[in-house]
């Protein structure tokens, strides 16, 4: 399992789904936290899952840009 944190943004992942509830609760019980489902977006990044793999893009990033 892998827990990043970032100032007030998380992302819990890993292969066990179980060991990941968990901490979510754990992390629930002692901060105020939402679980926004899969991740899409994260610190300017935007997040595609794809049958090859993930795929990472700063899409918005560039467009804000031009």
């Amino acid at each position: 399992m892998i827990l990043l944190v970032y100032v007030d943004e998380n992302i819990v992942t890993g292969s066990d789904q179980e060991a990941i509830t968990t901490i979510k609760q754990l992390l629930h019980t002692t901060f105020h936290m939402k679980d926004l489902g899969q991740l899409t977006y994260f610190l300017g990044l935007e997040v595609q899952f794809q049958q090859k793999g993930i795929f990472v893009t700063q899409h918005k990033y560039t467009q804000d840009l031009i």
